[in-house]
């Protein structure tokens, strides 16, 4: 069945990118492929199919166990994850299907392709929910002494110019330290040194660099264009009520529907050019995501594990062959042409689409790469 073959690769890598970490983007890329792979499991038990595979990763079998007649296995290559009827692969059109997959209904059909979306929106949707309960009980948010976090950096702007970027943790901003001072001191700092060189340490990725950061004259009064917070708080929190469930579950549903309309409409800014294909994260960003929402506390990391659930399941819905909508979209035409294509057209629109990703996994991984130098 549809893989998500190009979600966690950068394991192999994580281990050599500096501060990283490990086991926050292992939890994270592994907890999505299980889930994802878990929705078309279900779906093909509930129509009563056999599942001869169920693996984590590709390659040649490295450990596992049998439950009834499914392979439950981790393999050697951690690209993503796989799950195979028994005697039947519906990206090789020319496959036996002794089980009868084709003889089921369109419906369900489209309901065992669906199946790992539906899973990976069901994820976004109960982290949701069990954010909205925090929110609702929290009473207070307080900033404890800790390095400046960058959030944004303004192009064109002297932080930008003197090499700040975004996830940049400020340790020393001229003689101010972090921590030691406070964000509304670095604030003042700035604004008091207009034209004047600023020596500024980070911490970025585990590795400490110190710029340099010449604030902007604008009417007397120092700017540079970045926006930083103190990167750890510590949450007042009351009692749970039961009013809580009910906030918890509006934010699920409001918050999950925002999130994956917003995430459909960047992809089609980015299919019509109106944003820069060099704003596209791969895995390698999704590991330095993860390891620093992994250090920022379970909230941060929960947030991050359900946006980029909710991005699987957009991408994955996407029409595109060799995606789960790729397989959709084709069983939809046929329906529609009241005849099915032939194997060997079926054959090459599913390895154009295999080969179109392998050339975009590729750019995207030299793009990752290029920001690591860079």
């Amino acid at each position: 069945m549809k893989r998500l073959l190009f979600t966690a690769p950068a394991l192999l890598l994580v281990s050599f990118i500096p501060g990283a970490g490990f086991w926050g983007p292992v939890v994270l890329l592994v907890g999505l492929i299980f889930f994802h792979e878990l929705g078309h499991f279900l779906v093909a038990k509930w129509m009563g199919l056999p599942v001869e595979v169920f693996s984590l990763g590709f390659g040649p079998r490295l450990a596992g166990f049998a439950w009834n007649e499914t392979d439950v296995r981790l393999s050697l290559l951690p690209l993503g994850g796989y799950v195979r009827l028994a005697g039947y692969n519906p990206e090789e059109p020319e496959a036996e299907d002794p089980h009868g997959f084709l003889a089921q209904p369109a419906w369900k059909r489209l309901a065992f392709y669906s199946g790992g979306i539906l899973a990976n929106i069901l994820i976004t949707v109960v982290i949701f929910f069990f954010l909205g309960v925090n929110n609702a009980r929290t009473t207070a948010i307080r900033p404890l002494p800790s390095p400046l976090m960058v959030m944004d950096v303004s192009s064109g702007m002297p932080g930008a110019e003197g090499g700040l970027k975004t996830g940049d943790q400020i340790t020393r901003f001229g003689d101010l330290q972090f921590p030691g001072s406070s964000n509304e001191e670095a604030i003042a700092y700035i604004r008091a040194r207009p034209g004047k060189p600023i020596p500024v340490t980070v911490d970025r990725e585990g590795i400490s660099r110190t710029l340099t950061v010449t604030p902007k004259d604008v009417g007397g009064t120092g700017k540079i264009g970045v926006g930083f917070e103190p990167s750890s708080w510590v949450f007042d929190r009351r009692p749970l009520q039961a009013r809580d469930l009910g906030s918890g579950a509006y934010f699920a549903v409001v918050g999950s529907a925002r999130l994956g309309w917003d995430i459909l409409e960047n992809f089609g800014k980015l299919a019509t050019r109106k944003v820069s294909f060099k704003e596209v994260g791969g895995p390698i960003t999704i590991v330095r995501a993860g390891s620093r929402a992994a250090k920022a506390g379970l909230m941060q990391f929960m947030g991050l594990i359900a946006l980029i659930s909710m991005n699987l399941a957009v991408l994955n819905a996407l029409p595109i062959p060799f995606l789960d909508g790729g397989h959709a979209a084709l069983l939809i035409f046929e329906k529609i042409r009241g005849k099915d294509l032939s194997n060997l057209v079926k054959e090459r629109i599913l390895t154009g689409g295999f080969l179109f990703f392998v050339c975009l996994f590729a750019l995207i991984i030299f793009q990752d790469i290029w920001k690591l130098r860079h």
